[in-house]
């Protein structure tokens, strides 16, 4: 049984086709034109897959923006226009012929990658974030992925970690994300990330406000690893061991809720794997 796995992000999107033992036998990845917004992708989505000429089974979709799993309906997307309230499960059944398609946030779907085939086996329960163009949080239990009451748990991109900080693009101020995220990164310091994580003198403030974040996933759902996917994480031990340091002065002191940090195993495949997951098991 084929499966078409989707991972939609701000900078770029990323498609991927497995056969039936699981095994990816295409992919391919291209960068997002935002000005093109929604139509320009899913033009490029279809074209991509039809050149495979592969009839594919079922579909999973990480998507990167609030998603209403119920409803199985992008709810908005803050980086790229056009996908509030957009059918996107019943686009890829018109247009690409898959039948038994599913989606949601791709933290979640990350976090379904991640702790089924990566860095997150065999710890429960797992918090995944990606770090990347925003920030985004999933929850993996022993019972699946918890989602909460109306498919919003784990958006830790909007918690306020700097109740004077700059404006965010959700309306509030100092969030997680507009404080640690790459594309505010880029605009508040005229450098990509990767250039600002080679900084060891940026890294030590960065990782300073990055901690404050993580401390409220830690305190909260005393995870037993917290999961770090999307393009910062790949900064690696120049990233991850001044966080774990940071973290540890951070935690309250009488807390031993544990502190297991580490950089996604999976790099820019976490959310597809996670789409397989989710298509195999949601049907």
């Amino acid at each position: 049984m084929n499966t078409l796995a989707l991972d939609i992000g701000g900078t770029k999107f990323t498609i991927a086709g497995f056969d039936g033992a699981g095994r990816m036998t295409h992919r391919h990845s291209e960068a997002t034109d935002r000005e093109g917004g929604k139509d320009w992708m899913l033009t490029r989505i279809a074209e991509r897959v039809r050149a495979w000429d592969i009839a594919f089974d079922r579909c999973g979709i990480g998507f990167g923006g609030p998603v209403n799993f119920e409803t199985q309906m992008v709810t908005l997307s803050t980086h790229v226009g056009g996908w509030a309230d957009f059918d996107f499960c019943g686009w890829v059944r018109s247009e690409l012929l898959v039948d038994r398609v599913v989606m949601d946030n791709d933290a979640n779907v990350g976090a379904l990658g991640e702790g089924f085939h990566g860095a997150g086996q065999g710890h429960r329960p797992l918090f995944y974030m990606t770090l990347s163009t925003g920030i985004g949080g999933g929850i993996l239990t022993e019972h699946g992925v918890y989602r909460g009451a109306d498919s919003y748990a784990g958006e830790l991109g909007h918690i306020n970690i700097d109740p004077n900080g700059p404006s965010c693009l959700c309306g509030s101020n100092g969030c997680f994300e507009r404080m640690c995220c790459g594309l505010w990164m880029e605009k508040d310091f005229g450098k990509t990330a990767k250039e600002l994580l080679d900084d060891s003198e940026f890294v030590a403030s960065y990782v300073v406000k990055l901690a404050r974040g993580l401390k409220a996933c830690i305190m909260i759902l005393n995870p037993s690893r917290i999961v770090i996917g999307g393009g910062i994480s790949k900064a690696g031990d120049k990233l991850f061991v001044p966080l774990r340091a940071e973290l540890r002065r951070q935690i309250t002191a009488w807390s031993r809720a544990r502190i297991d940090v580490v950089p996604a195993a999976l790099a820019d495949d976490s959310v597809l794997y996670g789409a397989l997951e989710l298509a195999r098991y949601s049907q």
